[in-house]
This record gives C-alpha cells, structure tokens and sequence, in this order.
C-alpha cells in the first residue's frame, strides 16, 4: 500500500486539516501538541482487554486489581478483600486454612476476569458505564453474584467508570454525578473512627466503632483537621489514663483502650473533643454490629470476656433502652447496625423513637429489595453504601438513588481490610451522598480516600459545598 493509498484509506488528509483549521481557532500556543491531542479526542475509546491480578489488602489479605486498556491509556481499579469465607468447610479450616481458601477465590476470579469478562468487554466503550456493567451481570447468574464474586465484578466496573472519565476529560465525581443524572458539589462529612472494638480490636468494648462526624466545619479540609486533632489528643488521654499499651489501634485504625463500657469510650472521646477545643461542633456516631454478639434473641455485652458477669446478656428492648440513654447523654447523631441483621422489628422500634439516624448494614445489604422492604416499614432510615457489596457502580448509583428517594441518609462506606483505592472517595461527591466513612486519620487504605476528598474539593473551588449541618439531606439536585 502506498502513502497515498493509506491515507486516503483512513481519511487522514481531512482529519489532519481539520486539527489544524482548530489549532489555528484556538491560536494554540504550542500547535503540535494541540494537534495531537485534538486527533486523539477525535478517535472513541473503545476497551482492548482487560487485566487482572491479585494483589494484597489493608489486613494482608488477597484482592483482586484490575487494569483495563482502551486505546488511549490504562485504567486500574481494586477492591475491598472478598471477605472471610463462610460455611463448614471454612470453619473447619481455621484461620490459616480461611487464607487458602480466600487466596484460591481471588485467583480464580483473576482467571474468570482475564479469560471471559475481558472477552465480552472488548470494543465497547468506556462511556456507557450501564452497557458495561450489564455485560459483567450478564457473565455470573449466580446467586449473590457467587461465581465471578461482587468485588471482582467491581474492580472490572470502577475501572471502567475511570476509563469513562478520562473519555469524556472530566474528574472522576462529575462523570458519577452524570451517571446519577443530576449535577453534584457536595462534599461529605467525615465519619472518623476513633475507638475500635467489637470483633475489629482485641479489647472487652462491645460495639465496633465509635466515630465522630465534624459537621461544624466551615469545608471538608477543615473537618479533617478536627478529626485529627481530636485523634491525637484521644491518643494523650488515653495515654494518661490506661498507659501506652492501650494506645494499640484496630482494624480501621481506632484506637483501643482496654474498656468494655460504650459510656467510658464516648466519655474519652467526648474529652478529647473538648481539649481540641471543638465542643460543640464535632457530633457522635456508633456502629454497633450488633450481629457479632447476638445470642438467639439476645445481645452479649460481654462476648469478649474470659470472665462473664451475667450482668450484660441484654434483651432487644434492653438495648433500646441503651441507645435511649446514650442519645440523651450524648451528642450521638448516628447508630448503625443497633441489633441483629434479621432483627426487623426492633430496628424499626428504635427508628420511630426518631432519636437519631438509624444506619442499615448487615440489615440491608445494600440490597434494593431490603432497602424497599425497610422503607416500607421504616425499618431505619439510613443506608449504609458498601459498593463491594452490590458488585457493579450502576448497581451502586442505584440503591444510592432508591435510599436519597425515600429521604434516607446515605453513608457510602470503606470495608474493613479496604485496599488504596479512593473510589469512594468520588462517589460519595458524585452522588451528593452527604456521609462518608473511611475509617481512622491514620492508615493509608483510609487516608487515600480522605486525602482525594481534600483534592476534590480544592478543584470545586466555591462550586463545593461542605454538607455540614445538611449531612442526612444532601441533595444531587
């Protein structure tokens, strides 16, 4: 083929002339560069294949990363860690044997993902996020997205919505909030762990996670020097009252202190509020996870004691009478997972109460039929949005949507042992979600978000609007 021939094949004589006519338009300080790129906006992106590999998460744990190429430039995403494998065969395996089993899950995902979803993702392109992540759906039928697995399904989606991104040259959150319909510049509140317990620390505190949410801050940078400085100081008190070998930290980064009372860890963080100075403009947020010590129909405070008192073997309706209490001694705005996953009945009881948000996790799932069912009966009045848990960012935006509708909060949430990606970092401000939980100051799988959020909304400029005082109504209006 001669030079002639090639170009007039591929149209080049015009599609060079026409970048050239624009450079002249734009009087292009540096005409080449602006042809170039010119030209490569003019070629769509389209998908060339996709990479997978298994890398490690926050706990050491294998996740799968993804690396998806289009013609221009490569996209890679990650996941949280599929979590702790489940069932008899787990069980028996003991913990060393759960990582062999999780390990094996991960690398036949990377097989499933660089074989059959790099196949079907081939020549389409990265803009049509919905198309997209049908076709990932369309390739696992199985129960709980059981074959292919929600966090590989989701690496594949969020590198996909990155691709789509830097197709349509613009930031990670504005092409979410155009995938969301509606146009979004709000920057979430923090929910800070500061004290761990339950399963995720080694110390007799019964619930999970004691947060503290800045809504008193002018901006999302200021917020987060709150967090920190009230983190630090925590650490000081802490320091004085229990000494150093309670300074350990938990599984998001919290501290903890070898304490079994909620009431001793709200009173700690409470001081360490008032020593920073910020009394008043810093709330209270638990998440209970009440599931990890729910006996039958009971709750045990003391799951974690080798010496039970038998004092703290607690009925639902104890516990209402708890969180009743606490809400009233506390600037405590949030509770999340109060009782047990399948405990619909008092987990409405404590919402009517309206004593504070009430955050659905383990009871919803992020799953739209929980959700619809919780609505319905105003089981709570919160989601908490766990992207890994429902597998693709369509699926994501969706229940986000289908809990702003029901004029629920929305609290898009890390996972524990989450890797650096910041996906949701940009999610929460695509989808004018108004929370955001990401876990402690401290460590880089939760720094990574926090640090993105600094950056967003430093690009905002004034177009940024810190939730604030609006936390539970954000609105992508």
């Amino acid at each position: 083929m001669s030079v002639q021939e090639y170009l007039e094949k591929h149209l080049l004589s015009r599609k060079i002339e026409e970048a050239v006519n624009a450079a002249v338009r734009a009087k292009a300080p540096d005409p080449v560069l602006f042809i170039a790129g010119h030209m490569r906006r003019a070629a769509p992106a389209v998908i060339t294949r996709v990479r997978a590999r298994q890398i490690l998460d926050g706990h050491g744990a294998p996740a799968v990363e993804v690396e998806l190429h289009t013609n221009k430039a490569v996209h890679r995403a990650s996941a949280a860690g599929a979590g702790a494998p489940e069932g008899a065969a787990a069980d028996a395996a003991g913990d060393s044997g759960r990582r062999k089993i999780l390990a094996r899950a991960v690398a036949d995902a990377v097989r499933v993902i660089n074989d059959k979803v790099s196949e079907a993702l081939v020549g389409m392109d990265p803009q049509q996020q919905a198309q997209i992540d049908q076709a990932i759906m369309d390739l696992d039928k199985a129960r709980h997205k059981a074959e292919l697995g929600a966090n590989a399904m989701l690496a594949v989606s969020i590198a996909a919505c990155k691709a789509g991104a830097a197709e349509k040259e613009v930031p990670l959150y504005k092409h979410i909030a155009d995938l969301v319909g509606k146009s979004a510049a709000t920057i979430p509140v923090p929910a800070i762990t500061v004290i761990n317990g339950g399963k995720h620390a080694g110390n007799g505190l019964p619930i999970q996670e004691i947060m503290i949410l800045p809504v008193g801050a002018k901006n999302f940078e200021e917020s987060m020097q709150m967090g920190s400085e009230t983190y630090h100081h925590l650490k000081d008190i802490i320091l004085e009252k229990y000494g150093a070998e309670s300074c350990n930290i938990g599984d998001h980064g919290g501290f903890a202190p070898n304490i079994s009372s909620i009431s001793e860890g709200l009173d700690l963080v409470i001081a360490a509020i008032e020593r920073a100075g910020y009394n008043g403009r810093i709330k209270l947020a638990i998440d209970v996870a009440a599931t990890d010590f729910c006996v039958g129909k009971k709750y045990d405070l003391e799951f974690k004691s080798t010496k039970k008192s038998g004092q703290n073997f607690k009925t639902a309706d104890d516990m209402i009478e708890i969180y009743s209490q606490l809400c009233s001694e506390y600037p405590l705005v949030s509770i999340e997972q109060p009782f047990d996953k399948d405990d619909w009945e008092h987990s409405k009881k404590l919402t009517t109460l309206e004593l504070c948000q009430v955050a659905g996790d383990d009871l919803l799932m992020s799953d739209p039929e929980r959700i619809k069912r919780a609505v319905n009966e105003y089981t709570c009045n919160a989601l908490v949005l766990k992207v890994n848990q429902v597998g693709t960012v369509t699926e994501a935006i969706e229940v986000a949507k289908q809990a702003k509708d029901a004029h629920w909060g929305v609290m898009v949430s890390h996972r524990s042992g989450d890797t650096e990606d910041s996906f949701i970092a940009d999610l929460a401000v695509g989808a004018a979600a108004g929370q955001i939980k990401a876990g402690a100051p401290c460590r880089g799988e939760c720094l990574t978000k926090y640090n993105q959020l600094l950056r967003i909304e430093e690009e905002l400029g004034s177009e940024g609007v810190y939730a604030g005082e609006n936390w539970r109504t954000a609105s992508t209006s």
